[in-house]
Order: structure tokens, then C-alpha cells, then sequence
């Protein structure tokens, strides 16, 4: 049998050893934030927003904005069903109350219409989640926030590189959150990014994330809340700085990658692949095929097929709140329905042509 494809994996070279082990063996006393300032400021300049914060992973990311902004028990918060639990665990964790709505059939991302349908008197933030590098409805949910003075946060754990009508994923909301886990186009190992343009919201978070102690704060060791411990250590973030400077590298082979599955699947009619609107780009983190209703594929015969080939293929996010802890919605119809009938491909730099063919030639057996 052939070595197994493994659906991800990062793309390290000799420049993220250098600055790791820069960090390892300068980055102590009073040089321990270096690298940490660093990819925040780098960070926000590449993104074009005024203030980035490092953490030690996107969840951490999002809780501290949440709870930053207020949100807690009482509040409500819409989000898309189709999504992955680190999106609504903080919503839970601070006390407010998680409302999951539907897709849209092209993008996969909350659909605005069913978010305004569900905006009621205790709605205090819409999550809009660009999956797998695909870009939410921004302009319609921007109106939206307008018009019932709510939060537009944006989940852009998945959507790094991403373009909505010449604005990166992620600077468009009140504030925005980035993965760097190791699935993802770059990585820190672990870790995650906080990034807004409001400067009192940064501050809060800022002051949030060091155990509640604010920098205006003269007394040494004086916490002025009870806060939260999710920093980024100096050497993940010397990790980061690498990778940053590699993005548009990384981004540019993740396009070329689906690219080249586009092309090499583009006889099928019975599928579909992540979409690219106009006015947009799609780094395409995670290709992703959702095959038709017609055609009679569903997951369990794409998972069987896959590993009997020895190749790594996630599936679909379930929908939220089909899970255990949740009350189920079915009448979510497309989020219930497009899990049992798609698959992301394995997509990462160094995935060649030959193994993409491999990956193609799996969907090929089960449409004979």
C-alpha cells in the first residue's frame, strides 16, 4: 500500500528554525515579549486593522472579546449552525445563550436572512464564521448590526488570506479571531490572534488578557479584575513571525492546490467546490466537495472509500446543534443535510500533483 496522505500538515522551512531557535535561546528576562510584539504588530499591518493581540489559541481569542464586549448571562448570540464548537464554547462559557441558524446553500455560512429572523430583544452579537476560507454575506450582515445595534464579530479561525471586496477576512467587524493550530495555512503549533479596530475594546481586552491587570496600573502585581491567562508564549510567536513572512506564499499554494482539484474535477456534475464570489478571494484553507443530493453519495461511503485508500479526508462539520449538549434544530434543513454528503480534501504545500490525482481518483470510483 501506498504511504498515507494525510489531509494537513504545515509548511516549515529553515527560516521558522532560525527565528524558534532565536527565541529559544534569547527570549528570556527582557527580551521575552520580543517575538510576541512582533507578530502583533506585523500581524495587524498585514490584516489593516490598528491592534492585534496574540493568544494562546482562537477560543481563547473569542472568549476575550465577548467578555471584553459585555456579553454574558441574558445575552443571546446568532451564529451558523455549520460550525466547530470552539466558535460557541465561549458563548457558553460566559453565560449567554448560543441561537443557531441556517446556511446558505452556495457559501455554507450563516445565511443573513435567517439571522434576522431570529434577532430578538436579548440578541446581542451575530458570529459570522468564513468556512473553510469561504467569506460570509458581509454587506448584508454589516446592515444588519447597523440596523439592530448589535455586534458583528467575525470567526476567521479558517479564512486567513481571504478577501471580501478588497478587505481581509477578519478586520471587517468589531473585532475578529484567528487560528494558528496546526491544520492551519500558517501555524504557531498552537495559538490564535484577537485583532480589532476599536482602540477602548483593545484596551479592555489588552487589560482581560493579563489576569485583569491594566498597564495603567502603577501598583506591581495588582489585578484590577479577576481576567484570563491566554497569551502566546515568545517562542510560538517566533514560529509566527516566520510564517508571516511566508504568507502570501502559503496562500498562493493553497489556491494553486485547489486549483488544480478544480480542474481535476471539473467533468463531475454532481458536485460542488468551495465557491470564489466576485469582488472575493478565497484562500481556500480546507477544499471542500459537497456532492448532490442525486448523486447518492454521503459520507459513510466517502469515509469508507478514503480509508481503504489510504488517504486522510475530514468530514463536514456536523451541525451544532445536532451535538449532545444543545437542543436539535432540524429545521435547519441545509446544515442537517450538506454534513451527510461532503468532504474536505487533503490540502497542504507540499501535496503533489501525483497524490492529488490519488485523492480525485476516490471520488472517480464512487460516481462508477
Amino acid at each position: 500500500m501506498s504511504s498515507r496522505i494525510v489531509y494537513t500538515q504545515p509548511s516549515i522551512t529553515e527560516l521558522e528554525h532560525e527565528y524558534v531557535l532565536d527565541a529559544v535561546k534569547h527570549g528570556w528576562g527582557a527580551k521575552c515579549y520580543d517575538y510576541i510584539n512582533r507578530f502583533e504588530q506585523q500581524f495587524a499591518q498585514y490584516l489593516g486593522v490598528k491592534h492585534a493581540l496574540a493568544t494562546s489559541s482562537c477560543t481563547g481569542a473569542m472568549q476575550l472579546g465577548l467578555a471584553a464586549a459585555g456579553v454574558g448571562a441574558g445575552d443571546e448570540v446568532i451564529l451558523a449552525d455549520t460550525n466547530w464548537i470552539a466558535t460557541v464554547a465561549p458563548v457558553v462559557h460566559l453565560g449567554a445563550t448560543p441561537v443557531f441558524v441556517d446556511i446558505l446553500p452556495d457559501t455554507w455560512c450563516v445565511d443573513p436572512a435567517k439571522v434576522e429572523q431570529a434577532i430578538s430583544a436579548r440578541t446581542k452579537a451575530i458570529i459570522a464564521t468564513h468556512l473553510y476560507g469561504n467569506l460570509c454575506a458581509m454587506t448584508a450582515l454589516r446592515a444588519l448590526a447597523e440596523k439592530y445595534q448589535l455586534l458583528l464579530i467575525e470567526d476567521a479561525a479558517e479564512a486567513l488570506g481571504s478577501e471580501y471586496h478588497g478587505q481581509k477576512a477578519g478586520s471587517m467587524g468589531a473585532f475578529g479571531t484567528f487560528s494558528f493550530h496546526g491544520t492551519k495555512t500558517m501555524t504557531t503549533g498552537e495559538g490564535g490572534m484577537f485583532v480589532t479596530n476599536d482602540s477602548d475594546l483593545y484596551e479592555r481586552v489588552l487589560m482581560l488578557s493579563n489576569h485583569g491587570r491594566s498597564r495603567t496600573q502603577t501598583k506591581q502585581f495588582w489585578p484590577d479584575e479577576v481576567g484570563y491567562k491566554f497569551k502566546m508564549s515568545n517562542i510560538q510567536a517566533a514560529l509566527g513571525c516566520a510564517q508571516l513572512e511566508r504568507i502570501d506564499e502559503l496562500v498562493g499554494a493553497k489556491r494553486k492546490l485547489f486549483a488544480r482539484y478544480q480542474s481535476l474535477l471539473s467533468h463531475y456534475t454532481g458536485l460542488s467546490l468551495n465557491p470564489e464570489p466576485t469582488d472575493c478571494l478565497n484562500s481556500y484553507w480546507m477544499p471542500t466537495v459537497v456532492f448532490s443530493a442525486q448523486s447518492g453519495i454521503n459520507q459513510e461511503q466517502l469515509i469508507s472509500a478514503f480509508q481503504k485508500a489510504n488517504i486522510d479526508a475530514r468530514v463536514f462539520f456536523w451541525p451544532l446543534s445536532s451535538l449532545p449538549m444543545f437542543t436539535a434544530k432540524p429545521e435547519n434543513q441545509r446544515a442537517y443535510d450538506i454534513a451527510q454528503r461532503a468532504i474536505n480534501l487533503p490540502s497542504y504545500p507540499q501535496l503533489t500533483e501525483s497524490e492529488q490525482q490519488q485523492v480525485v481518483q476516490v471520488i472517480a470510483t464512487l460516481f462508477r
